[in-house]
């Protein structure tokens, strides 16, 4: 780590590259205090924020989750990350691109403007990491990212399934229907594809393989990871956590609860289990800090983050 100290590193630190102190409390609000950065020539992973909740079904307010997770972040960008064996921030070159731009007064345009923007990132091969806003984002993302990678295999934390069937396939922006749509779409292979935590009734599993809340808690993240791992295979891998995949009391700030979820040590675990997967996009969505409390739902993101990189680095050091 850097023995120099910078003010406002988001914006002054000389390269995007390496760690850099600054206290945790000030400064400006990039994620893991990364240069902001619209220029991807030499960037490995943009940061993506997208401030939308309008699809949400219960509580909204996912829309200042980016806000939230970046600010939570600053306690978690002075060293390595634990118990990782390298700095990913000393050899990826990670930049946070700010937050995609629509109109709040035309959110038709939305779904739009969010594949848009991430078209234009992937089209730089710089992989993407995404903060939402709530879980409809992940559809927009997906479509970018299968465009640029082909069908992808869905690694996807939640409480809910978010497969429920669109009435007359309407296309209704609706946070509980994104993977429904993919996999009509052939964006996502469902049968090399995995739901981990779900604990709300959906009858129709449309091919995903589920490992549902009871099981997931009752069996050792070791397990858990190779089970994972054995079914995406070396398959290219979208991973998306909705933050209430966690439980109430380790992630109390989200629009839509659900007693019953994983712990954060036990999350963290699985993911870090994960080594070896072909990791190709990543996105943390749901996190509502006006029903948080201490930012412990905020940090949670923010560590579950950190480990999507690090998990970026460690294939991108095995390829």
């Amino acid at each position: 780590m850097s023995n120099e100290f910078y003010s406002d590193a988001a914006f002054t630190a000389p390269s995007p590259y390496g760690l850099h102190q600054e206290p945790m409390y000030a400064g400006a609000l990039s994620l893991f205090r990364r240069q902001y950065s619209r220029d991807l020539s030499q960037a490995d992973i943009a940061v993506l924020g997208i401030p939308f909740d309008t699809a949400t079904s219960n509580r909204p307010g996912a829309r200042f989750g980016p806000r939230a997770v970046r600010a939570a972040s600053t306690q978690l960008s002075w060293e390595r990350h634990w118990p990782w064996d390298f700095d990913a921030f000393s050899e990826l070159a990670v930049v946070d691109y700010g937050d995609v731009f629509f109109d709040h007064g035309r959110l038709a345009d939305a779904p739009q403007a969010i594949a848009d923007t991430a078209r234009h990132i992937l089209q730089t091969d710089t992989a993407l990491l995404s903060l939402g806003g709530d879980h409809f984002v992940t559809y927009p993302l997906l479509q970018a990212h299968a465009e640029h990678h082909g069908p992808l295999s869905l690694i996807h934390f939640d409480a809910h399934s978010d497969t429920w069937h669109d009435a007359n396939d309407t296309g209704r922006v609706d946070h509980g229907t994104m993977f429904y749509h993919a996999q009509r779409e052939g964006l996502v292979d469902p049968q090399r594809s995995v739901q981990i935590g779900l604990r709300t009734t959906n009858d129709e599993t449309f091919g995903f393989n589920i490992i549902n809340a009871r099981q997931a808690c009752a069996t050792d993240a070791a397990t858990l990871g190779q089970q994972i791992k054995d079914i995406v295979a070396d398959n290219k891998v979208y991973l998306t956590f909705d933050i209430d995949c966690l439980d109430p009391s380790c992630a109390p700030g989200t629009g839509t609860p659900v007693c019953g979820g994983l712990s954060s040590r036990h999350a963290l675990d699985i993911l870090w289990e994960l080594r070896g997967i072909n990791l190709v996009g990543m996105d943390l969505v749901e996190v509502a800090p006006a029903y948080d409390v201490a930012e412990i739902t905020a940090l949670a993101g923010a560590n579950l983050a950190l480990e999507f990189i690090h998990l970026f680095g460690h294939a991108r050091r095995s390829a």
